[in-house]
């Protein structure tokens, strides 16, 4: 098995604003919130407008302009108890978490939302958030094969009984979990993501997770992760799904958007971006190869968090429709949208993109078969 070709169709996702400060360091007007009214009606707005995952973000302390922020997991769970459809992603740190507590949450969670909680594992890199709460503080593979102890266990503790696990960093005995997650022969159990760069991020995405989520790249950064991700399931006959950061200006004209873009730069908060790119940078450069987070981003690339710049998806409904599909065709599933201001974006987006988008795949396929 690979990971080429799992679906016909792109499926979307955005960052949930449940952290301060929007999606962009800077001080460029965001009609967004992070309150939980204006998140459900978000949630409830992004369902109406085809769009498969939520992401909700984790941060425990201020940092570089996200002065306020809601709990992940259970903020994933009020936002699926607002939608039908909709699939709702929790961030977590491993080393703030044990695994086994995280499972439990998750079959809950799984039970009252009907089958639509997930869980993206992050690594972690913000050094002082962990050492704020007493915690020790790994060096970057450390910190991943942490995570990968931390997939194995929950993926058999929601799946098997009587666990024992005896890793570097959790030991379980003789634990059963009941009641289990929903399991379905579509969905065996709540979805795994795993975000990262480096190596050994696309090494734990490969062998334990469902889905790999990947910073801001262009189409030879995506080809260079996909190959990479696709030997590792290869060798472990997995199949794993490929998810792209990317932040959406899309505008009626595409002077409109890259002016968008330009006044975002321009307007950076540069202190708080400037401290983001130290810490991070730090992060990305302790890989052992160099291929961290981060590790090559420009101040520019920073301003979006996450390199959702390096995507691309900035212009007219066309053109980034056509960028979304020709990353699809190199292999990505997922879309994980960011917006400047996500309720009137989200819905442009599902009335002028995602529609070009559709027909652009249903094209693309009748032209294969023909």
């Amino acid at each position: 098995m690979s990971t080429e070709k799992i679906t016909d169709n792109v499926q979307f996702a955005y960052w949930v604003p449940n952290v301060s400060g929007g999606l962009v360091t800077s001080t460029i007007d965001q009609r967004t919130s992070w309150d939980f009214e204006y998140n459900k009606r978000l949630a409830q707005t992004a369902e109406r407008n085809g769009f498969d995952y939520a992401l909700s973000q984790v941060r425990y302390m201020a940092s570089y302009g996200a002065e306020y922020q809601h709990e992940s997991t259970s903020f994933s769970l009020a936002l699926l108890l607002a939608t039908e459809r909709l699939k709702v992603i929790a961030a977590v740190h491993p080393g703030l978490w044990q695994p086994a507590v995280l499972a439990k949450f998750g079959a809950t969670a799984d039970h009252l939302s009907n089958g639509r909680f997930a869980v993206n594992v992050v690594s972690g890199w913000f050094s002082g958030e962990f050492r704020a709460l007493g915690e020790p503080w790994l060096e970057h593979d450390e910190r991943y094969r942490r995570s990968a102890e931390f997939l194995e266990v929950l993926r058999k503790i929601w799946t098997e009984d009587h666990v024992d696990f005896g890793g570097d960093f959790y030991r379980i005995r003789d634990f059963t979990l009941k009641p289990k997650p929903l399991n379905t022969p579509q969905r065996p159990n709540p979805e795994l993501f795993q975000g990262g760069n480096s190596t050994a991020a696309r090494s734990n995405g490969g062998r334990y997770a469902d889905w790999y989520f990947s910073n801001g790249k262009d189409f030879d950064g995506v080809t260079e992760q996909l190959d990479d991700l696709r030997a590792v399931a290869r060798a472990h006959d997995r199949e794993v799904r490929f998810g792209l950061n990317a932040f959406i200006i899309a505008r009626d004209t595409e002077r409109e958007a890259r002016d968008t873009l330009r006044e975002i730069v321009e307007k950076a908060n540069t202190e708080a971006v400037e401290g983001f790119r130290d810490s991070v940078k730090q992060a990305g450069k302790s890989t052992s190869d160099g291929k961290g987070m981060w590790a090559d981003s420009s101040f520019e690339d920073l301003v979006q968090y996450n390199d959702g710049f390096r995507s691309q998806l900035i212009g007219t409904p066309e053109q980034v429709a056509e960028r979304i599909v020709a990353y699809k065709k190199l292999g990505v599933d997922l879309i994980l949208g960011g917006f400047l201001h996500f309720q009137e974006e989200i819905e442009y987006f599902g009335a002028k993109v995602l529609p070009l988008v559709r027909e652009l795949e249903a094209s693309s396929t009748s032209a294969s078969v023909s």
